[in-house]
């Protein structure tokens, strides 16, 4: 690949320098700005082999000037890049026509083989997508990377009505992505209907899909729509698609391929356009492999996936999360939102969530109500987030096991608001095991440190620190 042209443009003086810097090193001409209207001026007699541009900038933000960029220079590669990192961010990007999204901090690294990449595209004369839809925002907010790549996949499918396979843990907001894919896609202004195949009846999941005519059973007084008819032009979203029958199954299987189906007891074929996707927490291969669930169903469905993190993946989200669902909470109930102390982001962000993030909207909304002062405190937080069981709780492990009195203690302390938890205990843990290991061998030192995994020096020395000679 030939060595190109950059051009950088960002209100931060020190985003230019660390970039100037970058690219010089890896053999890339750079040029810097400081605001939208200098890179217009200079457009009018050279352009760059590729522009970043921050999003948020006095005047001109990073958006107008891709707009004016696309009309002049459409095949001209543009990374926004910004410190904001949310879904309407990314996919606002996208749909005027950025190359790519770089969310600040960015690994100095990733930003370089960016560049490169965007060098590349538009030295091969490749046209990038220049449209323009703005969708209602969302309540996706993530910064932590495998969020950022749900904002990816959301802003690259916005121009498409591809089938669409949702995979994560229950309360990771599968059905929140499945919402902004409709809302940012060619059929935004049509329907969006939802199913969760788990809440129905499997003898009423054919009737709730595709409708009946009357009479069809009993109780089938009218005709009735099913879902299918009712998201015509839209999007069908089919929540906990692996509880759903073999043989419903089939029946979707051939409406994904002939775009027809045949109400419950119906005779007339009725010709639908919807774009399916689907969502599920289960693991969908090893259900096929066991035989129930369809394959060729499966790859029908998975033409494009993506993975949800749980919560515990992506633990730098949780205090923007939280402040995000204080304030919402707030507004419904009509009262000022809670604050939260350090302490208490702090301690949000170490607990397990098995509930992931609707767990944790739940939380804000029982914190709103039910905690005393303005700014929630760590004794503020409820008892059974300290308890909450998951696989490396105190639930899942003998009662009587040392793991159990030890997680215990660790919850009591962190109620406390302890820190330092570590320094606290490990004393204690070592002191416990010489003391048990001593009396074991009937003092004998060289044989407790054996015991112990220890050489016999490590064993005198930890003695002398813990004042046990």
């Amino acid at each position: 690949m030939q060595r190109g042209i950059v051009w950088v443009v960002d209100d931060d003086s020190s985003i230019r320098w660390v970039l100037e810097r970058a690219l010089a090193g890896a053999g890339l001409t750079c040029t810097t700005f400081e605001n939208g209207n200098e890179v217009l001026a200079a457009l009018a007699s050279k352009t760059p082999d590729v522009l970043l541009s921050d999003i948020r900038m006095p005047g001109m933000d990073g958006l107008a000037l891709l707009k004016q960029i696309k009309q002049r220079h459409p095949m001209l590669p543009v990374i926004i890049m910004t410190a904001h990192s949310d879904l309407d961010a990314a996919v606002s990007a996208y749909q005027q026509g950025a190359f790519d999204y770089l969310p600040k901090p960015f690994d100095i690294d990733e930003a370089v083989a960016l560049v490169e990449r965007a060098i590349s595209h538009y030295q091969e004369q490749q046209q990038p997508r220049n449209i323009e839809v703005n969708g209602p925002t969302t309540d996706m907010i993530g910064e932590a990377p495998a969020m950022q790549d749900v904002f990816r996949i959301i802003g690259r499918l916005s121009r498409s009505s591809i089938s669409v396979l949702i995979n994560g843990e229950s309360g990771t907001g599968k059905e929140l992505v499945a919402h902004a894919l409709h809302r940012h896609s060619p059929r935004a202004k049509a329907p969006f209907i939802a199913l969760n195949m788990a809440a129905i009846p499997k003898d009423l999941i054919e009737s709730e899909l595709f409708g009946h005519e009357k009479g069809a059973f009993t109780g089938a007084n009218t005709i009735r729509q099913g879902r299918f008819e009712q998201a015509d032009g839209g999007t069908l979203f089919l929540d906990e698609i692996g509880d759903m029958p073999l043989d419903v199954q089939t029946r979707l299987l051939r409406v994904l391929a002939d775009g027809q189906f045949y109400r419950v007891g119906g005779y007339a074929p009725v010709k639908v356009d919807v774009r399916i996707i689907a969502a599920t927490h289960q693991n969908l291969e090893r259900r096929v492999q066991e035989g129930k669930f369809r394959e060729d169903l499966f790859h029908r469905l998975n033409v494009i996936r993506i993975h949800l993190p749980p919560l515990r993946e992506r633990r730098e989200d949780i205090p923007r999360l939280a402040r995000h669902f204080l304030q919402v909470a707030a507004r419904e109930l009509g009262v000022e939102a809670k604050l939260l102390h350090p302490e208490t982001e702090t301690a949000l962000t170490r607990l397990a969530w098995p509930g992931n993030v609707r767990q944790l909207e739940n939380t804000c909304r029982w914190l709103t109500v039910m905690a005393a002062g303005q700014e929630v405190l760590i004794q503020d937080l409820p008892g059974e987030l300290f308890e909450a069981s998951t696989p490396d709780s105190p639930s899942h492990l003998p009662p009587d096991s040392w793991a159990t009195l030890l997680a215990q203690w660790a919850d009591r302390a962190l109620r406390s608001g302890h820190q330092n938890l570590l320094s606290e205990a490990q004393p204690e843990l070592e002191r416990t095991l010489l003391t048990t290991a001593l009396r074991h061998t009937q003092g004998h030192k060289q044989e407790a440190a054996r015991l112990l995994g220890w050489g016999r020096n490590t064993l005198t020395r930890k003695l002398k620190e813990l004042g046990m000679e």
